[in-house]
């Protein structure tokens, strides 16, 4: 089966790698070809455009940055659904609206392509390790061509219905990342405020009830001064934007998500750290 890959972003390029050591055929796509070059050094083909991408290929991934993305590339007058033949299968690994990948999916149907929302967790560090958590909505029948190339970046795959459930999972999934964002950055500024080393703090709280992933994978990153994006700060707040207006049609409150989405807005956008990675966010107390 022939691949195609559009985005080259830091998980995108961490994907794509794994393709590649398996042995898979890959050609991608990026806004920008200078963020390919990595991927493209290590044996992947380049298409100018998505067009001549999907006339190249058998399934598609995308992994874009905003919904707004998304729905260009799929629904766009020259996009992916404007070129893509009966028998095709794309995959929509960005974290994007629900609604938007019902739709996505409903117009493919009627071309006779098939489509899976598969957005994934595990960050930078589980694309470039090959293991990804994968949520996917979709047909089963898709699902099941599409695994054994998932399983080349992925140790975990979820099916949890139709068009839109993956995106739903990864909702789910957003909001307990923000809480544990949130207990990692407040547990350092108030360990930091009552002057603990915060060395032995982030050993004893991993080896104890507060042990998580934000907390392994991002707490040594702040204390190396390190905010280069795992995942960049403004596409977690669109995230959380995303889950907050999800939870509003469905008239759930959600205030811890909530509190979360307004930190995370006044680093990305009173602060301008929204290309920094989440981790950022100690700087709303350690700045000032």
């Amino acid at each position: 089966m022939k691949v195609g890959f559009i985005g080259t972003g830091v998980m995108g390029t961490g994907i794509i790698n794994n393709l590649l050591q398996a042995g898979e055929s890959v050609t991608v796509f990026n806004r920008t070809r200078a963020h390919a070059e990595p991927v493209l050094a290590n044996g992947a083909t380049w298409a100018a455009t998505p067009a001549a991408l999907i006339a190249q290929v058998d399934i598609v991934f995308t992994m874009v940055g905003f919904p707004q993305d998304v729905e260009a590339l799929y629904l766009g007058t020259d996009g992916l659904l404007a070129h893509a033949q009966p028998g095709q299968i794309l995959v929509d690994m960005t974290t994007s609206r629900p609604s938007l990948a019902q739709q996505i999916g409903e117009t493919a149907a009627l071309k006779g392509v098939a489509v899976l929302d598969a957005p994934v967790s595990g960050g930078d560090i589980g694309a470039k390790k090959g293991t990804l958590t994968v949520m996917v909505g979709g047909a089963t029948q898709t699902l099941s061509q599409v695994t054994p190339l998932l399983q080349h970046f992925s140790q975990t795959i979820n099916h949890f219905g139709g068009f839109g459930a993956g995106q739903h999972a990864k909702m789910a999934n957003q909001i307990m990342v923000a809480g544990t964002m949130t207990g990692l950055t407040e547990a350092f500024a108030y360990a930091q405020a009552t002057g603990l080393d915060l060395h032995q703090i982030l050993t004893t709280l991993q080896g104890g009830a507060a042990a998580n992933f934000s907390l392994a994978t991002y707490g040594p990153r702040i204390l190396k001064g390190d905010y280069t994006p795992g995942f960049f700060a403004k596409h977690f707040l669109k995230d959380l934007r995303i889950v907050l207006d999800e939870a509003a049609r469905l008239y759930l409150t959600l205030p811890g998500t909530t509190a979360a989405e307004q930190l995370y807005a006044t680093l990305v956008d009173k602060q301008g750290l929204g290309s920094q990675g989440t981790q950022a966010l100690i700087k709303f107390w350690w700045d000032n």
